[in-house]
């Protein structure tokens, strides 16, 4: 007996030797925060997907420095480069870090392309950088970027064209900020109506009473996010929850 069970831990050695067991890569996910933030804003968000598996790069940018263009090249190649033999590449993203992503995948391609879900992205501009975007100290505060989210046609957001990715949109329809919502069509979230997040060709969209500096840290916006990654599709119930 001993001779056979030494023999058969043998034989089990070579097999794993000659035919290792496969180890599939983890999804990525790449994290891009709004305009004026940092990655820091979107930390539990990153760690909530990082417990549900993926791998996450929760990238930082100088938002208020450079034009979109260049904003979403440097960006983007850069996390890329972070997520290296996994499976897929996904992108959350709140805010301006939406049209980073729209910018990039209109000028280049990601052979193993996920899914994107979008925070509040001005997806047709924005009626507040309509309106303040003369003011002094505008440029300062939100850079080039800002005063390139109008919702004129030649707008960056206008001129992009309709997804041709899977991608979900989350609206906010609550504002901290009452003046900047006299501005804006309701509903809104402060910053951006609920029509200018929706771009054509999107797989999904939703409303959430939430407002758009702190959406990325509500509790149901996080589930739904892991929801449509694993999903493609948002889950809804009535209150806005999501059941076990």
């Amino acid at each position: 007996m001993v001779t056979i069970k030494l023999f058969n831990k043998k034989v089990w050695f070579l097999v794993i030797l000659l035919f290792p067991p496969q180890v599939f890569p983890q999804e990525c996910v790449i994290l891009l925060h709004g305009m004026a933030r940092s990655n820091s804003s979107m930390d539990k968000l990153s760690n909530a997907l990082d417990k549900s598996g993926y791998l996450t790069v929760n990238y930082d940018y100088p938002s208020t420095k450079y034009p979109v263009n260049k904003l979403a090249y440097q960006a983007i190649t850069d996390a890329l480069a972070q997520c290296q033999q996994t499976s897929k590449i996904n992108f959350v993203t709140h805010s301006l870090g939406g049209i980073l992503v729209r910018h990039y995948l209109s000028n280049n391609s990601i052979d193993n392309m996920g899914r994107v879900v979008m925070l509040g992205p001005p997806n047709k501009g924005s009626q507040v950088v309509d309106e303040l975007r003369s003011m002094p100290g505008f440029e300062l505060i939100n850079g080039p970027a800002g005063l390139q989210l109008g919702t004129e046609n030649d707008s960056v957001p206008n001129t992009l064209g309709p997804a041709d990715f899977e991608v979900g949109i989350i609206a906010g329809t609550s504002t901290i900020n009452f003046f900047l919502s006299t501005m804006l069509p309701n509903p809104n979230d402060g910053k951006v109506s609920v029509e200018s997040t929706k771009l054509e060709g999107m797989a999904d969209h939703i409303s959430m009473p939430v407002t758009h500096p702190f959406m990325m840290n509500n509790e149901q916006v996080i589930k739904q996010v892991i929801y449509f990654l694993n999903n493609g599709v948002f889950k809804l119930i009535k209150d806005n929850s999501i059941a076990d």
